[in-house]
């Protein structure tokens, strides 16, 4: 037998699945503990096919349903909404065909499921909990990668699939969904399933513990919500009214939502109107930075002030982090130049030359969302004599702060914010159970 043959030979383990898979010149067996859902079955070449009984799809809000939910209250008609988006620059009509566009494929997803005698459960994103996440063998997102996040973000069992459809190719990048050929013919990547004509991918994903005083553990949904500054404080502070009063000291307490992306943390606005002048109704902003003590590795506590901190996975290496990161290639010219210049080197530095720097740095901030570790990011830190960055970036796997803001919060994969004022603590680290387990189709 090859070594290709074995390794998706399925070997039945107590009380686990396991696969040979072939790694180092070696096999190694990996658990899977699949076979419990009883969604698993036999296909010709011996490989574990996969048809789940029940699905939930978990569909987008567009930007079209959105602006109606959003004057919706406010009495406006239908011409008035046209109007009102001309003058913002938007076409109603452009709204209409790409909700014509997501609506049209969702039918497919859905209607593809059930020819394959699949129960499914259409769910809008506002109505998705934790119920369906039960009820479902799998679940798949309809939508773009805030769509996956969000499905991502209740689901807490690593053996639960999830499943990346984008339902718009052309308006989303859709990096965490199936290829863009499987939104149209959605039935191959069904067959694919079944046959076994696929790779499990269990992308980690980071846990948060938080203790202190005041903490507030009742996380703000910003899913479904385009708040201001105050509205988004207000819903903080009706949350912390029925949370932990302040000055009391309790934790660490694991909050109930994992990170996909990426866990950022800092003050909720950077420039904010804090003070008044002499003229009446006139006011200035000030840059406000985060303030915070910061520990990596278990290592030495130091304290900082910056635009924030990031703290991503391997999945959301390619995301906000990379963009943080990446170095342009005017950047890369111009310190190559600076270093040929003092170590009086007489290279000659062509386009292609400092394309290829640049390349190679840019990928190096990126790593495999299967690997247990993280990257952490300090954004623009403020370097004096009272406050040091030793290392601004780098991979981890731990991160302590310890908040010393006035109006700060902890945003994890851009959906869920916590508050994370004077004296609270997190820590970010990651743990096996908690990988969510995605697939990969060719």
């Amino acid at each position: 037998m090859t070594y290709r043959k074995l390794f998706n030979y399925v070997c039945v383990a107590r009380p686990a699945v396991s696969v040979l898979k072939w790694k180092d010149n070696v096999f190694l067996s990996v658990p899977l503990v699949l076979g419990v859902r009883n969604v698993f079955t036999n296909s010709s070449e011996g490989n574990a096919g996969f048809k789940p009984a029940k699905v939930a799809v978990v569909t987008k809000t567009t930007r079209c349903e959105f602006e109606q939910q959003r004057y919706r209250y406010s009495g406006l008609s239908e011409q008035d909404l046209k109007q009102l988006l001309a003058m913002k620059g938007s076409s109603y009509s452009g709204l209409l065909e790409r909700h014509s566009i997501h609506t049209k494929n969702v039918e497919h997803i859905v209607d593809s499921l059930r020819k394959e005698g699949i129960e499914v459960r259409l769910v809008k994103r506002g109505e998705y909990n934790e119920e369906i996440v039960q009820w479902a063998d799998a679940i798949v997102s309809a939508g773009g990668d805030g769509t996956m996040l969000l499905v991502a973000s209740k689901v807490m069992d690593r053996f639960k699939p999830v499943v990346g459809v984008n339902t718009d190719p052309e308006r989303s990048e859709g990096h965490l969904c199936l290829p863009v050929r499987y939104t149209s013919s959605f039935p191959e990547a069904l067959q694919k399933l079944q046959r076994g004509e696929f790779r499990w991918q269990w992308r980690h994903r980071s846990r948060i513990y938080l203790e202190g005083t005041g903490i507030n553990l009742t996380p703000v949904d910003l899913h479904e919500q385009q708040m201001s500054l105050e509205q988004h404080s207000k819903a903080h502070r009706i949350s912390m009214n029925s949370s932990h009063k302040s000055g009391e000291t309790s934790g660490p307490h694991l909050l109930p939502v994992r990170a996909l992306n990426e866990v950022f943390i800092g003050e909720s606005l950077s420039s904010r109107a804090n003070y008044k002048s002499y003229k009446p109704r006139f006011t200035f902003s000030l840059h406000r930075a985060s303030y915070y003590e910061i520990s990596v590795d278990d290592g030495p506590w130091e304290k900082q002030k910056s635009s924030g901190v990031n703290v991503c996975t391997g999945t959301g290496s390619k995301a906000w982090s990379c963009n943080i990161n990446k170095l342009a290639f005017q950047a890369v010219e111009d310190v190559l130049k600076i270093g040929n210049k003092l170590a009086r080197l007489n290279l000659t530095l062509d386009k292609e030359q400092i394309e290829k720097v640049t390349e190679e740095y840019n990928e190096s901030l990126v790593f495999n969302p299967e690997e247990p570790k993280m990257f952490f990011s300090v954004r623009e830190p403020i370097v004096n004599r009272v406050f040091s960055s030793s290392r601004q970036r780098g991979f981890t796997t731990k991160v302590c702060v310890r908040s010393r803001c006035w109006d700060a919060c902890m945003v994890v994969d851009g959906g869920t914010s916590f508050e994370f004022n004077d004296g609270a603590l997190a820590t970010i680290q990651m743990n096996e159970d908690d990988a969510l387990l995605t697939v990969v189709l060719e």
